[in-house]
């Protein structure tokens, strides 16, 4: 902990750190929607990581900062005003009150899929040794957080990057979860063969960019993220959703749960994916925080 010494009064404390780093971050055009409220919390995270502090909230406002980590933090601070995601900067985030550790070359675990995780718990919860099954898994946030909130679950995650598996069994080894586990392949091909028609719930944050909108994503995506985590390079964005959908029907019980995380504006032709590929009860969940959307529909 860092302690104010007398007769340094111009030492800088927290408070005045944090101001500046705020103002360094807010509004800039590297990250969507950079609010001041946002901007703050973010200089929190990053002046927490600087001073050793696992929890933002633990910083002391009238605590002194020395020099070597006031320019540290001012560095991180330029870092993230240029696009770089937290998450990599840090090393790690919070996932659903799992730490994981981060690192470049996969998609970036966004905080809306916990939404997902909440949707998914409540539904496996219900059955008896459920198995969940989660498509371009990255690495692997909602595999290893269901993994972990449903302890009797298998729980199985595929990709096609092995930078972002590679991470995902990492921490899978770090947090002691023996229940899940990683394929390196396309969709549902890598998966053990009899899973065949015993999955209880299949999730995917799918890449539903269209191709000739990449370019539009603010800098902290498109630069820092690889495009196949995007984009499936289809015109409409909904070529790895359609064959996610029918792919799934072979995989999933009688009664199991597709569910898809999108944005809010891929709702209505996503739910129209699900209703063609002749799944039932097909809605839109709401679930905090709500950034997406999940639309769900049962085998």
């Amino acid at each position: 902990m860092l302690i104010r010494v007398e007769g340094y009064d111009d030492m800088p404390t927290v408070k005045d750190v944090l101001r500046d780093g705020t103002r360094r971050l807010v509004g800039t055009p590297a990250v969507d929607g950079m609010t001041s409220g946002r901007a703050r919390w973010e200089a929190q995270v990053l002046l927490a990581h600087v001073l050793g502090h696992e929890d933002p909230d633990d910083l002391d406002p009238e605590a002194g900062v020395g020099a070597p980590r006031e320019r540290r933090f001012r560095d991180l601070i330029r870092r993230r005003a240029g696009g770089e995601p937290i998450p990599h900067i840090v090393g790690a985030m919070d996932f659903r009150g799992l730490r994981l550790e981060i690192r470049p070359g996969a998609f970036v675990p966004r905080q809306s899929s916990e939404g997902l995780v909440e949707l998914l718990v409540r539904r496996l919860r219900r059955r008896r040794r459920p198995v969940h099954v989660d498509l371009a898994t990255g690495v692997g946030p909602v595999a290893l957080a269901v993994a972990h909130e449903v302890p009797g679950a298998e729980v199985h995650g595929t990709d096609l990057l092995a930078t972002g598996l590679r991470q995902a069994r990492a921490n899978a080894r770090r947090l002691g979860l023996a229940n899940v586990s990683f394929h390196r392949g396309d969709l549902y091909a890598p998966l053990p063969p009899d899973l065949r028609r015993r999955v209880d719930a299949v999730s995917i944050h799918p890449p539903y960019v269209p191709k000739d909108e990449v370019g539009d994503l603010p800098l902290e995506i498109r630069g820092y993220e690889p495009e196949e985590v995007l984009t499936d390079h289809s015109e409409h964005g909904l070529g790895l959703v359609e064959r996610a959908a029918e792919e799934g029907l072979a995989w999933l019980r009688p009664g199991g749960w597709m569910l898809m995380e999108v944005s809010p504006d891929r709702v209505r032709a996503v739910r129209g994916v699900l209703q063609r590929a002749g799944y039932r009860d097909v809605r839109s969940l709401k679930a905090w925080p709500e950034v997406t959307r999940v639309v769900a529909g049962r085998a």
